[in-house]
């Protein structure tokens, strides 16, 4: 039970820091937002989106592609005997996705590649966690 809790919380921080990887350390210094820019400012955000870089949107959705499936695979090597912590670790980066998808103004190819990257996430990141989940 301690080891499953441990395999969520350790799931969920590692997608999140995947997140944050592809997202602002990739993301941001390959694109630079704009010298004005306040990335922790959801306001500027909303009222910037077209001014913010197609590539460093791109590496939002790698991140979040890249985010489930680590969370999930971690889940799953911590855990040992249940996939649950990896469907929750999944669950709760499919709902942060949603979230920040449905609360910004995002043109439809954005939306589209989102969806895909989180259900493709899904796909890849299972099979990542069973190899390690032994019942």
């Amino acid at each position: 039970m301690i080891r499953n809790i441990l395999a969520t919380f350790a799931g969920f921080i590692l997608a999140s820091m995947v997140v944050y990887i592809f997202e602002t350390g990739i993301g941001h210094n390959l694109f630079p937002l704009p010298e004005d820019a306040n990335p922790t400012d959801m306001d500027w955000i909303k009222n910037n989106m077209n001014r913010i870089p197609v590539g460093a949107k791109v590496f939002v959705v790698i991140g979040h592609f890249m985010g489930i499936i680590s969370g999930m695979f971690i889940a799953g090597f911590i855990s040992k005997t249940s996939m649950i912590p990896a469907y929750i670790v999944a669950g709760l980066m499919i709902l942060a996705t949603a979230f920040v998808t449905l609360t910004l103004p995002k043109g439809l190819w954005f939306i589209l590649a989102e969806v895909i990257a989180v259900f493709a996430g899904f796909h890849f990141g299972k099979p990542l966690a069973q190899k390690h989940v032994f019942n």
